[in-house]
Parts: C-alpha cells; sequence; structure tokens
C-alpha cells in the first residue's frame, strides 16, 4: 500500500511542470494520500520504540540517586539480548527466506546486507564525535562539541538501527512479500521498546546524578529515543521503494543492530564487577524477544 502512494506521488512529479508552487502542491499531497494510509497500527508500531524510552527516562521521578552497577548491568545485558533477538529472529532470517529460491546462494543478500550494516555503523562511530555514558574520552573525530552534545550523538548513534529495524519490518509487512507479519512487526517494535526502557533510565539517571533538574534529565532521555520513529519512518519509505533490495535491507538493519551491541553494550555490561548479571540478563533479553516474535508472529 505504501508503496503504491510513493508510486502515485512519482506519477504526479512526471506528469507535473517544475515550478516551486507545483512542489509544494505536490507535497501537501504526498503527505496527504501517506497519513490517509498510516493504519493506527502502523503509527503505535512506530511510536511504541519512543515510548519506551520516555518511560525509562521517567525512573528519574521516583528513584533516588544514581543507578547502581548491578542494576545498570543487568539491563545493559538485557537490552543487548533484546537486540540480538530482534536481528536473527525478526531481520535475518526473513532476509534469507526471501532469498530462498537461489538455492544454496540464498544467503548471499543476507551476508552482504549484514556486513554492509555493520561497515555502515563503523563510519559514522569513526567520524561522528561521541562520547559514551561513564566514560571521560571522547571518540571518533576530535571536536570541540560539550560532553551533552557528544552523549547524544552517542545515543542518536545506538538508536538510529533500532528505528531501521522497526521501519524496515514494517515494510515487509506492509509489502506481502515477506514471511513478516503486522503481528510480528509489531512484536519487534514492542521488544525494542522494551529493551529502550532500561536505556532511558541510563541516560536520564546519570544526568540527574549530575545536577540537573528530574525534568532536563528527564526530556534529554525522552528525546534520545527521537530519532528511532524518524529513522523507521525514513526506513519505511525508502524500503517501499526499493521492494526488490528488502533482504539487503532486513540484513543491513541486523548488522547494524549488531554492531551496536558488540561495541557498545557487551564491553559495557562485561566490565568491571557482576558481569554475571549482564549475562543473565542477555539470557532473559533474548528468550523474551524471541517468545514475544514467535508467538506474535
Amino acid at each position: 500500500m505504501i508503496y503504491c502512494v510513493i508510486t502515485q506521488f512519482a506519477e504526479r512529479i512526471i506528469s507535473t511542470k517544475v515550478k516551486s508552487q507545483s512542489i509544494i502542491a505536490l507535497l501537501w499531497d504526498f503527505l496527504f494520500i501517506f497519513a490517509s494510509v498510516m493504519t493506527t497500527t502502523l503509527i503505535i508500531g512506530l511510536l511504541i520504540p519512543l515510548l519506551g524510552t520516555m518511560l525509562g527516562s521517567a525512573f528519574v521521578f521516583f528513584m533516588k540517586g544514581e543507578m547502581s552497577d548491578r542494576l545498570q548491568k543487568s539491563l545493559l545485558g538485557f537490552a543487548s539480548g533484546v537486540m540480538v533477538a530482534a536481528s536473527v529472529w525478526s531481520l535475518l532470517i526473513p532476509a534469507m527466506e526471501m532469498g530462498a529460491d537461489n538455492d544454496k546462494w540464498s544467503v548471499m543478500p543476507a551476508a552482504v546486507g549484514f556486513l554492509l550494516g555493520m561497515g555502515f555503523l563503523l563510519l559514522i562511530d569513526e567520524l561522528t564525535p561521541h562520547l559514551h555514558i561513564g566514560t571521560d574520552k571522547p571518540e571518533g573525530m576530535r571536536s570541540h562539541l560539550s560532553k551533552t552534545a557528544m552523549l547524544a550523538l552517542a545515543v542518536t548513534i545506538h538508536n538510529l538501527p533500532e528505528g531501521m529495524a522497526v521501519g524496515v519490518v514494517f515494510a515487509g509487512a506492509d509489502s506481502g512479500t515477506t514471511s513478516i507479519s503486522l503481528a510480528s512487526a509489531v512484536a519487534v517494535s514492542l521488544g525494542i521498546a522494551i529493551q529502550n526502557v532500561p536505556e532511558g533510565a541510563i541516560i536520564s539517571m546519570p544526568m540527574r546524578a549530575a545536577g540537573n533538574s528530574k525534568w532536563r534529565s528527564f526530556l534529554i532521555g525522552s528525546l534520545s529515543g527521537a530519532v528511532e520513529p524518524i529513522g523507521a519512518i525514513a526506513v519505511l519509505l525508502l524500503a517501499s521503494l526499493l521492494m526488490p533490495t528488502m533482504p539487503y535491507m532486513l540484513a543491513f538493519a541486523a548488522g547494524a543492530m549488531f554492531y551496536v551491541v558488540v561495541e557498545e553494550l557487551i564491553p559495557e555490561a562485561s566490565s568491571g564487577q557482576h558481569s554475571n548479571l549482564s549475562t543473565i540478563g542477555f539470557a532473559i533479553g533474548f528468550v523474551l524477544m524471541m517468545v514475544l516474535d514467535v508467538v506474535m508472529g
């Protein structure tokens, strides 16, 4: 359905003389048509992850002091488990199933897309100045940005793959050409929202402990998840237009999510004491996401 909207919009562009007034009118037409096919389920599915981040950020209103190391390790492990399970069950497996007609080479689109996703996040990580929570050493290119700005960039890098994953699974469900059902897409969105709860808390509570007000800490923590619905909608439109590349895009999102887990979450969860709690959290998160995908899919 979304593909039809984009195709209809493209046909109008071709048949219209290029004038500024015409372009504005066409954009309004596109927004109207796109809004007409944005079902309640789709809208909720795209916004659920952001709500998870907001819920986690709200921990500053009813939890005192800084988050304990035990709890933080457990939550980081849990988030890692959810992301890995979502990548495998909801992204990589459907990507390989779409290429099943190519016999032994069916795995190639998934393999190529996965490597491209890892490489894309690696490039962004190297080029973007950012600062991870709990560290004072910036990563990426040298800059004169404030610590708050670099922390926000780190969170943006982290959340971008999650938004991409939500967008591409909803595009796959909308196309009807994949094994992804609408219920399965909602399960992915719900799973990412669940792992966004600890992420929101991990961002907002240290900011509160650093002297920021509760509302400011909540707002910054919530805004850290704003990139997810934006990225989801952008990828949803792109994937709907480039439907033949769907296996690559599914695997691309999986590779990007794996990069975040391997480069950021697992090192933070396994360093220092109580790393066994992160392992337990990982197992719980993985199983929960797996059950959600199978039961709802």
